[in-house]
């Protein structure tokens, strides 16, 4: 009975909640429209548009690891306020680099208070949590992401078609961003218990090595989604023939992410973790096994059905497994580790990721874009066989509450 009586919502779990909003709001405002700012303001050939751009990416991912540990071993509040504060900042810098080489080192940069400030918001988000609602919490707090990456796109396109001013859209990100670093000031954040452990530095410190095996898991199912993500809108008009539907595709995957998430709120509530991620994982194999399909099929109904209903399956799929993931990750770290568990969960998704996007284009380049999303296929059935007959297990004996 006492459960029911603690209260999820309170009011610093929303401020989070809303900080959390806002910082991925304004990442995803420019992520669509860089390309082509690039492209008309330095006149960048997609190549160095390419590299450009993944500096941000290879900047968040070398500065996880070392966030959960500076999350774990100083003052939380003090962690996030510096995070966010450099994410704010680093936005004035893209309206101040006046040449491509400049651009190239904001944006680069930038990805290093990025990678840090997601670990130290969604450890913070853990920590406001009553103890009783906190596998749920961590599902619902997903939620902001999702709302973010539906609407943010479609955002900042819609300004820049009406204004054709991509200042316009640095300004908008620089004030969205100084409103989630304003809330996130108001937060009162329980003092995290500092270890002060005196012995070496150890893997164990930047990485949960506890959780290898649901971190080789994790990496599998995020090479998948590096695929799907880069390479959708080139494989969907050239080989679907289908040229204005990448949008679509997309919203109605975070709309499929957006209801399981609030489906899988119970499971999580009950500690059913491994049940709702083991759904969340056939789900999705399901829906990247159909859209592969898509490509062989001969009727324009059916290719339009697999191809848009491949979107809503990967959304609910991932809506189940990935909260339930971090919960896993949460549920065999320490409570001194949960910095280094949420590190260490975005770290592995990243890698899994950056190989996606680059095997997508070795095997795109030789083989065609269908063989590398029957490649996603295969690597999915990989990760969903490796759950059942190993990671499942795993989690259940590794488990510490």
């Amino acid at each position: 009975m006492e459960e029911k009586t603690e209260k999820l919502w309170n009011r610093d779990f929303i401020k989070v909640m809303t900080a959390n909003f806002s910082l991925f709001f304004a990442f995803y405002l420019l992520t669509p429209l860089l390309p082509l700012y690039l492209h008309e303001a330095f006149g960048a050939t997609k190549d160095t548009i390419g590299v450009m751009l993944s500096g941000y990416t290879l900047a968040a991912l070398l500065t996880r690891p070392f966030s959960g540990f500076i999350v774990d071993t100083f003052n939380r509040k003090k962690v996030l306020m510096t995070c966010f504060f450099l994410f704010f900042v680093f936005f004035a810098g893209y309206l101040a680099a006046g040449t491509l080489l400049m651009f190239a080192i904001v944006r680069t940069l930038h990805g290093s208070p990025y990678g840090a400030l997601t670990v130290a918001n969604s450890t913070v988000a853990i920590d406001v949590l009553p103890s009783s609602r906190r596998n749920e919490g961590i599902g619902f707090y997903g939620l902001s992401n999702n709302l973010s990456m539906a609407i943010a796109p479609s955002i900042g396109i819609w300004i820049y078609k009406a204004s054709n001013n991509f200042e316009l859209l640095f300004w908008l990100a620089l004030i969205v961003a100084g409103f989630g670093l304003l809330v996130d000031s108001t937060v009162k954040v329980p003092t995290n218990e500092i270890v002060r452990n005196k012995s070496k530095l150890s893997l164990d410190r930047f990485f949960l090595t506890r959780a290898w095996l649901l971190a080789i898991n994790i990496a599998l199912f995020g090479f998948c989604f590096g695929v799907l993500s880069n390479y959708l809108a080139i494989y969907s008009k050239q080989v679907l023939g289908i040229t204005s539907g990448t949008g679509t595709h997309f919203m109605l995957l975070s709309i499929g992410l957006f209801v399981s998430r609030l489906q899988g709120a119970a499971e999580l509530r009950k500690g059913h973790m491994a049940h709702n991620a083991a759904e969340g994982i056939v789900i999705s194999l399901i829906g990247y096994t159909l859209f592969a399909s898509t490509a062989h099929f001969s009727s324009p109904l059916m290719v339009n059905i697999g191809y848009y209903g491949s979107a809503i399956l990967i959304g609910l799929g991932n809506g189940h497994m990935y909260p339930a993931f971090l919960n896993m990750f949460i549920n065999v770290a320490k409570h001194s580790e949960r910095g280094t568990a949420n590190s260490s969960i975005l770290t592995s998704w990243d890698i899994g990721f950056g190989i996606g996007i680059l095997l997508g284009g070795i095997v795109s380049e030789h083989l065609g874009y269908s063989a590398a999303f029957w490649m996603v296929a295969v690597d999915n059935a990989i990760g969903s066989a490796l759950f059942f007959l190993a990671t499942r297990n795993f989690f259940e004996r590794r488990r510490l509450r």
